[in-house]
């Protein structure tokens, strides 16, 4: 159940009596398409562009489409890096989604040398090219099985072979393994669908457009 932009207070409780999740809007996300997925769930969420209401939160939605220099220059115009560095200070939790997954990286090399938020150390780099016409056209747009890493348990939770929704150009490159929580194949090199440190995660895919599954691994990411 979505509160009024900016008006609800961050440490208000829903049923479930875990607090509300802030959806940060900086205008580069898909505000509708996650609005509409945490009504399915039943979580309550305000959507904010407000940093001291983003810095109060205790759980946050970081969604984003389209370039990371242009993202990264919005959300510091909306003074944003402080309080998305003190929700990770806190250990409270971050979900990047998409591009969103991307802006936890240290930088990005797409148009240029971009720095990221540096939440998950990495590098944001192209996805490989296709060697030969049966290869993965660039960009990989569509269903993928993702495979579990370093004991991420929670797609085991959600079935055989989850299949979850793509539309991405470039991923994330972690500096270190044990940061990959969940992986695809394209054009034969594994590239990072689910990244996690402490308690910040980032989905490369679309949960929200994932139909049951990726409701479910939204549900179970936010603890319901």
């Amino acid at each position: 159940m979505r509160s009024g932009d900016d008006q609800a207070a961050p440490t208000r409780f829903g049923m479930r009596g875990a607090a509300m999740i802030c959806v940060v809007d900086y205008g580069r996300g898909n505000l509708f398409s996650i609005g509409r997925a945490l009504d399915v769930l039943g979580l309550d969420y305000f959507v904010s562009h407000d940093p001291d209401a983003v810095a109060a939160s205790s759980r946050v939605i970081l969604p984003g489409v389209g370039a990371f220099g242009d993202a990264m220059a919005k959300i510091r115009e909306l003074d944003m890096l402080d309080p998305l560095h003190e929700i990770a200070r806190r250990g409270d939790q971050i979900v990047g989604i998409c591009l969103g997954a991307q802006m936890l990286a240290t930088r990005s090399l797409e148009f240029g040398d971009h720095a990221g938020l540096d939440l998950i150390p990495g590098e944001v780099r192209r996805l490989p090219d296709p060697v030969d016409p049966s290869g993965t056209r660039i960009p990989n747009i569509g269903w993928r099985c993702v495979e579990a890493c370093n004991g991420y348990d929670m797609l085991g939770q959600l079935g055989h072979e989850p299949y979850f929704y793509f539309v991405h150009s470039f991923g994330v490159q972690c500096a270190d393994p044990i940061d990959v929580l969940g992986s695809i194949i394209v054009n034969g090199e594994e590239i990072p669908a689910i990244i996690g440190c402490d308690n910040i995660y980032g989905f490369q895919f679309h949960p929200e457009k994932s139909g049951a599954v990726g409701l479910s691994l939204l549900a179970k990411t936010f603890g319901i």
